[in-house]
């Protein structure tokens, strides 16, 4: 077409684009945008279901007249690398080796060929750990990260309430740091004391949104002993590290859930937050005097393909009410709206910014 009746314009990727400095966007992980968890519940259709994997774990009662307003905050479950816990097919030829299957599961995606087992502690002296506990915040809730430093884990046992971060302000990390070496050691501390002692718990994994745990560890510190598991079986299930044969799914990671329940009850909350990199571009969209003058609406045009009013041939003036940014393959990717129409005349030029956040 002639430039009156041009449709698209190129970008100069040099001067009509101009990207800016991402900004972390940080918000509360939970339902509602809040950074603090005061109560969790279970739902007895999900742990019938696969219970003896992981609970999910809700912001509200799923399993009255709650359920309408019930969210999926986060998921708890317990592995072991060769599957303690849970009955062997030796035991009961129908079982699931529900706990080898979450540690294996959870050393692929955290670990890959790197290990194969769940190393904790400094650099200098890792210890391997057979077992662990896993807290998996839900996908949507953490957008792109969990915000390192800015969440905190409370457990309640025969020991009292202990309070649990990641070092992430210890590292060389900066620039809201959506996961320098993509983990961070799990350490005793507060939000607003910090880290303290040199005990290393576990490590979260920010980019997954995942928490793991070292089950002795955090039962030795916290004090998870042996209680009834009166919701399936009436013997008595030590909540902390297993390594016994049995003949049943003991669903181990119940032990946490009623830990992290009972420091909630107290008053301790689960904080955290969730991160976000946005990255913003500006499109200048130039609109030169003689571009743009004319509508390409077919109606406008007469059976001789004439323009009938004088107007539009001598003076034609159009109005500019949306930008669209296209690809090279004409495919439409993102539309802007101009908060008023913007008169265009062969008399008139434009410059028209367009941003775009992703």
């Amino acid at each position: 077409m002639t430039a009156p009746y041009s449709v698209f314009s190129t970008f100069d990727e040099t001067r009509d684009i101009v990207k800016l400095p991402g900004n972390e966007v940080t918000t509360g992980i939970w339902t509602g945008d809040t950074g603090s968890l005061f109560e969790i519940y279970t739902s007895s259709a999900q742990i019938g279901v696969s219970g003896e994997f992981y609970y999910d774990l809700y912001n509200a009662n799923p399993n009255t007249g709650g359920s309408d307003t019930a969210e999926v905050q986060f998921a708890v479950a317990y592995g072991h690398v060769s599957g303690a816990g849970s009955p062997t097919l030796a035991t009961l030829n129908t079982s699931n080796l529900p706990t080898q299957v979450i540690y294996a599961q959870y050393r692929n995606l955290l670990l890959g060929n790197s290990s194969a087992v769940f190393q904790f502690g400094p650099t200098t002296a890792l210890t391997a750990s057979n077992d662990i506990y896993v807290i998996n915040f839900q996908r949507a809730r953490m957008r792109q990260a969990v915000d390192p430093g800015n969440w905190q884990l409370s457990l309640s046992g025969s020991r009292g309430i202990q309070t649990f971060i990641d070092n992430s302000g210890l590292t060389n990390a900066t620039d809201g740091n959506l996961s320098v070496n993509n983990s961070y050691d799990v350490l005793s501390g507060s939000l607003t004391a910090g880290t303290v002692g040199s005990t290393y718990f576990g490590k979260v994994f920010p980019d997954f949104g995942i928490i793991v745990l070292n089950p002795s560890l955090i039962s030795s510190s916290v004090g998870l002993g042996s209680k009834v598991n009166n919701a399936r079986t009436s013997t008595a299930y030590p909540f902390g590290a297993f390594t016994g044969s049995v003949t049943a799914y003991q669903y181990q990671h119940e032990g946490l859930v009623r830990s992290i329940s009972a420091s909630l009850a107290a008053g301790s909350p689960f904080i955290a937050r969730s991160a976000e990199a946005i990255t913003s571009v500006n499109y200048f969209v130039r609109v030169f005097n003689q571009n743009f003058n004319n509508t390409n609406n077919p109606t406008i045009l007469s059976g001789s393909s004439q323009v009938p009013l004088e107007a539009f041939r001598t003076k034609p003036v159009t109005y500019i009410t949306t930008v669209g940014l296209y690809n090279d393959q004409n495919e439409l990717l993102a539309v802007g709206k101009l908060s008023r129409p913007l008169q265009k005349s062969a008399d008139k030029e434009a410059t028209i910014r367009v941003r775009l956040d992703y």
